[in-house]
C-alpha cells in the first residue's frame, strides 16, 4: 500500500514537513507496512520557501538585504535539491511584517530588497527561479527591484529616482542597459493567485494600499504613479502591463516582473505542484493525504488542499484532507476533489492550546483516519 502525504503548513504551529511527518507517525501506529511518502506543499505564499526545500532535499540561503525602509534585514532564499532552481518569498526582503504599524507608508516602501535576493539566487548559478509575491509592504511596481538589477529609472535630469511608489511620478526614462545580463537566460516563475490588474478601482493601490498604510489621497497619488510608470515601461521597454491580471499583486511588482524580467505568473501551487514531481507520486498511490491550517468555503480557490486534490484524481486517487479548523461551509471542497476531511481538535480548547498541541492532534486525527482506512480496506 502506497500513502502520500503533502500537506500546506498549519500556520504558526506545524511547517509543511512537520505536519507531514506527524500524519506518517499516526497512520504508522495503525497501517506500519505501508510505504509512505511525503511531500511537504506550499501554495506560493509563506512558507513556501522551506516546503520546497524540504520536499527536494535543497537548503536555505540567508541574506542581508535592503529592507522596505531602506534599512539592512535579514532575509533568506532557497536552492531546490536540483541545484539549478532558487525559490524567493517576497515578504522575507520587503513584506509588511517588516515595517511597524506605525511606520506602514507605501510612498517610501522599496521591493529593492527583493532585486537583492535574485541577484543572490543568481549568484548560486540557478536558471530557475520561482518568486511568492504574497504579504507585501510596497507599491512601487517593482521598481525598487529593477534598480537593484541594474536598471536605470531616471528623471528628466537624467538622475536617478527615488526609491517607493511616492516617486514614480518623476520617472521620465527607463534605460536597461546595464541590466544583469544572466537575467536573459532565466526562466522565472512567479507564484500569483489575485487577478487584479496593476490601477483602477481593483489595481493594486485601491485594493492593497489601505492595508499598507495608504490613505485615501495617497491611493489615489499612487494609482496616478504606477499608471504613469505603466505608460513609460510600455515606452521604453514595450511591454503592456496594466490591465494584466495579477499585475497588481504586491502592490504591482506583478507588473514589474514582467515588465523587467523574463516571467510567467501562475498558480502557486500549480508551480508548488510541479516543482515537487508530484503528480508522479501520486499516479500510482492507495490513498493521499493533504491538509493545512484550516479548511473552508475559501479552500476552493488555489489553496494546496485542492491543487493536490485535483492531482490525485487526475489517477482516480482517494484523498483526505486534515486542518486544524473545518468551517460550516468546508462541504464545497467535496466537489473539488476532495473526498473527506477531518478536524484536528479534540473539543473545546484555547487556539494556545491548538497551536502548542498541534503536532499531537494531527498524529492522533491520522491514527484514527488509518484506522477507518484499515476497515475500508
Amino acid at each position: 500500500m502506497k500513502i502520500v502525504i503533502a500537506p500546506d503548513s498549519f500556520k504558526e504551529s506545524l511547517s509543511a514537513l512537520e505536519a507531514a511527518e506527524a500524519i506518517e507517525k499516526g497512520f504508522k501506529q495503525v497501517i506500519p507496512d505501508a510505504e509512505y511518502i511525503k511531500v511537504p506543499m506550499a501554495d506560493g505564499g509563506e512558507g513556501t520557501v522551506q516546503s520546497l526545500v524540504d520536499a527536494t532535499g535543497g537548503e536555505i540561503i540567508y541574506k542581508t538585504v535592503t529592507g522596505p525602509l531602506g534599512k539592512p534585514v535579514d532575509a533568506f532564499f532557497g536552492i531546490l535539491g536540483n541545484k539549478t532552481t532558487a525559490v524567493i518569498e517576497m515578504a522575507s526582503a520587503s513584506g509588511l511584517h517588516l515595517v511597524p504599524t506605525e511606520k506602514r507608508n507605501p510612498l517610501i516602501t522599496s521591493t529593492r530588497g527583493t532585486g537583492e535576493l535574485i541577484a543572490a539566487a543568481l549568484d548560486n548559478g540557478v536558471n530557475h527561479i520561482i518568486i511568492g509575491i504574497g504579504g507585501s509592504a510596497t507599491n512601487d511596481g517593482g521598481a525598487g527591484m529593477a534598480k537593484a538589477l541594474g536598471a536605470l529609472l531616471l528623471d528628466e535630469n537624467g538622475m536617478e529616482i527615488g526609491e517607493g511608489g511616492g516617486s514614480l511620478c518623476d520617472l521620465a526614462s527607463i534605460n536597461i542597459s546595464g541590466f544583469d545580463p544572466r537575467l536573459a537566460n532565466i526562466k522565472i516563475e512567479v507564484a500569483c493567485d489575485v487577478d487584479n490588474p496593476l490601477t483602477g478601482e481593483k489595481g493594486a493601490s485601491a485594493i492593497f494600499g489601505p492595508q499598507k498604510g495608504a490613505t485615501p489621497e495617497m491611493v489615489a497619488q499612487l494609482d496616478q504613479n504606477l499608471s504613469h510608470f505603466a505608460a513609460i515601461i510600455e515606452r521604453d521597454l514595450g511591454k503592456i502591463i496594466t490591465n494584466v491580471p495579477g499585475a497588481g499583486a504586491a502592490g504591482g511588482l506583478g507588473g514589474g516582473l514582467l515588465a523587467f524580467l523574463p516571467s510567467e505568473l501562475k498558480r502557486g501551487v500549480e508551480i508548488v505542484i510541479e516543482a515537487t514531481g508530484l503528480s508522479q507520486i501520486v499516479k500510482d498511490a492507495d490513498l493521499v493525504i493533504t491538509g493545512e491550517g484550516r479548511i473552508d468555503g475559501q479552500t476552493i480557490f488555489g489553496k494546496t488542499p485542492i491543487g493536490v486534490a485535483k492531482t490525485a484524481k487526475k489517477y482516480g486517487v482517494s484523498v483526505v484532507g486534515i486542518a486544524g479548523n473545518v468551517s460550516d461551509d468546508s462541504h464545497i471542497v467535496y466537489e473539488h476533489g476532495i473526498d473527506a476531511v477531518f478536524s484536528i481538535i479534540p473539543g473545546i480548547i484555547s487556539l494556545e492550546d491548538a497551536f502548542r498541541h498541534a503536532e499531537k492532534y494531527v498524529e492522533r486525527s491520522a491514527a484514527n483516519i488509518a484506522a477507518v482506512w484499515k476497515m475500508k480496506s
